[in-house]
């Protein structure tokens, strides 16, 4: 299992990447967050929808109502061309910060 906080600067990372090809809702991204990695990762419900509103407030996804379930409407996020430039800048990090940490294995 991958500690949370090892992983918690790329959080924003993942859900984007989720996001860049199809709008997605909440439980479906924690889902798929599981699946990739093969249950290694499991985000916190609080951190995701902390991570939600986060990037909605700085203009990276943005949210709207879709299909209901339960008689509830889910609520969806799409990426903007905003999170698609810091999608890539953090891809960019991210291979930076694997390159400084492999110097450091034995």
């Amino acid at each position: 299992m991958i500690s949370s906080d090892g992983i918690r600067g790329y959080n924003d990372m993942i859900i984007l990447c989720l996001v860049l090809s199809e709008p997605s809702y909440g439980y479906q991204i924690s889902k798929e967050i599981k699946l990739r990695t093969n249950g290694s990762y499991v985000i916190k419900e609080t951190t995701l929808y902390s991570a939600f509103t986060r990037l909605e407030k700085n203009g990276y996804i943005t949210s709207f109502s879709g299909s209901r379930t339960n008689g509830k409407p889910r609520t969806y996020y799409r990426i903007t061309d905003s999170g698609k430039a810091y999608y890539e800048e953090k891809c960019r990090e991210w291979e930076l910060t694997k390159e400084v940490v492999e110097k450091f294995k034995i």
